[in-house]
């Protein structure tokens, strides 16, 4: 087909642009989530603005460094109490020890969605529509959301307790009964057993999501806040979830002292 004129290919253009960017849909009408999707930020080592800098050991090099990166928090600060601001810092300097991600903890809610690595939702529909289920490539950590109401959480835990609803095209997840084993970031940044996160997944495109969660801690911050970031899709051919067993990479971290107690004679050498 020859255009033998510029209107003409802005007719072109202009009929083409809705189809680039129809939402995928599930056959019940809502946004069809199912695939593969990941984060591209460096919102794991910490939500707010920061610098490149060192990391612990010298001899990475490079390779070692925290990444720089713009913060993703509405506003800017994450609003901390006092006495958490300064327990906010007491982690900061004990990051590179004390981060529940290097003894390959869960890693709670929001975390478990900007860490570097991918994550599928896995999305019903008909009969099966009642529960949405995200699985991580991080820990093998998994969620599922529960769509409806039903009902109170049995326990507290590290991803807490997912209930779902639709907001229109949005996917509204209403989480809570968290306990306060997680961190954030890499930075120290933490909650309480009382955090409550409401988080919002938007279709933007067939290959993207807005994901926004708001967060809420009385004993913590002293107003809710917002980080908002996308999320991207894998689109590869075989984009799928490898394994990532991380407590065999933790087990020195996890148990060194019982084998240092074992090289003594004081413990087991198993």
């Amino acid at each position: 087909m020859v255009i033998r004129s510029g209107s003409a290919l802005l007719a072109l253009i202009a009929l083409c642009i809705p189809a680039f960017g129809q939402v995928q849909r599930t056959a019940d009408g809502k946004p069809d989530f199912n695939g593969v999707w990941q984060a591209l930020n460096s919102a794991n080592w910490d939500l707010q603005s920061h610098a490149a800098e060192a990391g612990p050991f010298s001899a990475l090099g490079a390779i070692g460094a925290v990444a720089p990166g713009e913060g993703v928090v509405e506003a800017g600060a994450i609003p901390y109490l006092p006495a958490a601001a300064r327990q906010k810092q007491v982690n900061f300097e004990k990051r590179w020890t004390d981060d529940p991600e290097l003894r390959c903890f869960m890693p709670g809610v929001p975390r478990a969605n900007y860490m570097p690595y991918p994550f599928r939702i896995a999305q019903g529909s008909g009969p099966g529509k009642n529960t949405i289920m995200i699985v991580y490539e991080y820990a093998d950590a998994v969620r599922t959301i529960r769509m409806g109401n039903p009902g109170k959480s049995p326990a507290d835990s590290w991803m807490g307790w997912s209930v779902g609803h639709w907001d229109g095209d949005t996917l509204v997840v209403d989480v809570t009964s968290f306990n306060d084993q997680t961190w954030f970031d890499r930075a120290g940044d933490f909650h309480s057993d009382a955090l409550h996160v409401v988080e919002r997944y938007t279709p933007r495109s067939p290959d993207t999501i807005l994901y926004e969660a708001t967060i809420e801690d009385p004993k913590v911050f002293s107003r809710p806040w917002k980080i908002a970031m996308p999320l991207y899709r894998h689109v590869e051919a075989n984009a799928h979830l490898m394994e990532f067993q991380c407590i065999p990479f933790a087990e020195d971290i996890l148990y060194g002292h019982l084998r240092r107690q074992a090289a003594n004679g004081k413990g087991d050498s198993r």
